[in-house]
C-alpha cells in the first residue's frame, strides 16, 4: 500500500508530521518506518500500543526508542535539548501517561521540559513546593482529570500561558475526561487555553508553536 505522508509539514508549519498509530495495523506502521528510513528522517509516532510494538518486526523495531507509559515511539536517534522552558504539570500518577506524551513530543522535537508530578489540588502544598520551579518556564502544559481544578490553580498563580490538557481519568460524572474539559473551557484564570481530552501531543505542539512565537518576538 503507498502512503501519503506529509514529508513538508515541517518546511510549512514548523512542526513535523507525527504517526498516529492507534489505527493502523503493524504492516502500516512498519511501512511507514521504512519510508522514514530510506529518506534518512526521524519521526515520531504516537498512540502506539505496547502490543502493536511488539508485534512490529525486528527490523521495523530496529532504532527505535519506545515508551511503553506514554505509547510513543521515536526514530532516528536523540537531539540536542534546550533547557527546560516548558513544565508539564501532572496533577497526578494516573495523568503520567499523557504528561509523557507531551514531554516526549517536545524532546522529539529538541526542547527539554521539566516534568512535575502528583501535585493536584488534594495535595496543594506539593504544587507550592515546585512553584517557583514552574514559574521560571515559559509555557505551561496543565495535565489533568477528575474536576481539572489544576488549570485555574495554575493559570492564577503563573506569569506563563497555561495549555490545559483534560485527561480521561476519572469515575461518575468526571469519567471520560468531559467535566475536567468543561473545567478548562469555564476557567476564569485569564490565560488558559485546552486542547483534546489525553491530547498530549497538541499540548506540546501549541507550546512548542508558542515558544517560536516569542523568539521571532511576535505577539
Amino acid at each position: 500500500m503507498d502512503f501519503t505522508f506529509d514529508w513538508g509539514r515541517a518546511a510549512r508549519t514548523g512542526l513535523p508530521e507525527a504517526v498516529l498509530c492507534s489505527a493502523k495495523s503493524p504492516a502500516q506502521i512498519a511501512e511507514i518506518l521504512a519510508a522514514a528510513r530510506v529518506r534518512g528522517a526521524r519521526l515520531l509516532l504516537t498512540r502506539l500500543e505496547p502490543a502493536a510494538f511488539a508485534a512490529l518486526d525486528e527490523p521495523a523495531r530496529a532504532g527505535v526508542d519506545y515508551d511503553p507509559l506514554s505509547r510513543t515511539a521515536v526514530l532516528g536517534g536523540e537531539v540536542a535539548l534546550s533547557g527546560p522552558r516548558v513544565a508539564v504539570v501532572a496533577a497526578g500518577t494516573s495523568d503520567l501517561p499523557v504528561a509523557r506524551e507531551a514531554v516526549r513530543t517536545l524532546e522529539f522535537n529538541g526542547h527539554g521540559a521539566s516534568l512535575v508530578a502528583d501535585v493536584g489540588v488534594a495535595g496543594l502544598w506539593r504544587l507550592m513546593e515546585r512553584i517557583e520551579e514552574i514559574r521560571a518556564c515559559r509555557v505551561v502544559i496543565a495535565v489533568a482529570g477528575m474536576e481539572g481544578a489544576l488549570f485555574s490553580v495554575l493559570g492564577g498563580l503563573v506569569a506563563a500561558p497555561v495549555i490545559a490538557v483534560p485527561t480521561s481519568v476519572g469515575y461518575g460524572v468526571a469519567e471520560g475526561g468531559k467535566a475536567a474539559m468543561t473545567s478548562a473551557l469555564a476557567s476564569c484564570a485569564p490565560g488558559v487555553v485546552a486542547v483534546n481530552i489525553d491530547n498530549g501531543f497538541g499540548a506540546a505542539c501549541a507550546a512548542l508553536k508558542m515558544l517560536g512565537a516569542a523568539a521571532r518576538g511576535e505577539g
